[in-house]
């Protein structure tokens, strides 16, 4: 029975350990202060709606597609580096430079792979 429940415990869905570094709480509230919402619909991101003019993609979804920007693999490393230096990743991309260090870019990354 103990065996077990050591098993199950090594199951859960921890999403920190997506992005090793990263603090889905944190990143949360980094998604919000650097209004990723003015471009983007981001679940549980008050008034993150992607209603402007340069709209981006939902990102309901982004923990569970493939590729991110249509063709760039979906894995935390590759994340990471979209957030920091999206023109270096996929150039003449409308995602503009937030100035996010490597740590803020893990954090947001975290908060984002929950978003299945």
């Amino acid at each position: 029975m103990l065996a077990c429940a050591v098993l199950l415990a090594g199951c859960k869905d921890d999403a920190r350990s997506v992005v090793p570094g990263g603090d889905v709480r944190l990143g949360l509230r980094l998604v919000t202060q650097y209004q990723c919402g003015a471009c983007h619909v981001i679940p549980g991101v008050q008034g993150a709606d992607g209603k402007s003019d340069d709209a981006g993609p939902s990102l309901e979804y982004i923990g569970r597609l493939s590729y991110i920007a249509g063709g760039i693999p979906n894995q935390p490393a590759n994340m990471v580096q979209w957030l920091r230096v999206p023109h270096a990743v996929k150039p003449g991309t409308e995602m503009p430079p937030m100035g996010l260090t490597e740590q803020e870019a893990r954090h947001m990354a975290a908060f984002l792979y929950t978003l299945r």
